[in-house]
């Protein structure tokens, strides 16, 4: 996709772009880290730019599962709803039709549409929560 729009794949960016298909979901500073294990002189600042370039072809995308950094993963996976644990951090997916009737009354009572791909609820896993 890179090279189709002109530009270079430089092992920096094929760094950053393993990372964040090795992490799963992953801080632009977890990125730097993972990235760091191979190549020491990438700086935090070439991981940012590099995820924003990567999102803006359409490899990556975030969102946002705290209140900190965004998080990002691969866009080439399905789109999913976040399940974040506030006891362990853990994030689990569900499929976007756990939203079906949710999303269905947002867009006949507001004509709102849900982008799932950005939805993120906070509670507590099984675990965490004694169950």
């Amino acid at each position: 996709m890179l090279r189709e729009r002109g530009l270079r794949l430089t092992a920096q960016r094929q760094l950053v772009l393993e990372a964040v298909y090795d992490l799963g979901h992953a801080t632009p500073d977890q990125v730097h880290c993972k990235v760091a294990e191979t190549a020491a002189g990438v700086n935090i600042s070439t991981v940012y730019r590099t995820l924003e370039l990567l999102e803006d072809i359409g490899l990556v995308t975030h969102t946002h599962l705290s209140h900190g950094a965004p998080t990002y993963h691969a866009a080439l996976e399905e789109q999913h709803v976040h399940l974040v644990c506030r006891g362990c951090g853990r994030i689990d997916e569900v499929q976007p039709s756990a939203l079906d009737e949710v999303s269905a009354r947002l867009k006949d009572d507001r004509g709102f549409q849900l982008d799932v791909g950005h939805v993120s609820f906070f509670g507590k896993c099984k675990s965490c929560a004694g169950g």
